[in-house]
């Protein structure tokens, strides 16, 4: 019954690894390319956690 109250802890990674991803676009855009890849694999690494979480579950 108060499962339902309970926070999805996914929930805050995945807006992370939303924001990452927007913001390696914006810095490929710039044609920085060193902060693109930067970007990408932190995004990667975020999303390693979420698929780690979900299988928990």
């Amino acid at each position: 019954m108060f499962g339902l109250f309970k926070s999805d802890p996914t929930k805050k990674l995945r807006k992370q690894y939303d924001a990452k991803l927007e913001k390696a676009m914006l810095a490929q855009r710039r044609g920085d390319i060193k902060t693109y890849s930067m970007l990408t694999a932190e995004a990667e690494e975020l999303w390693a956690e979420i698929e780690k979480l979900k299988a928990s579950h």
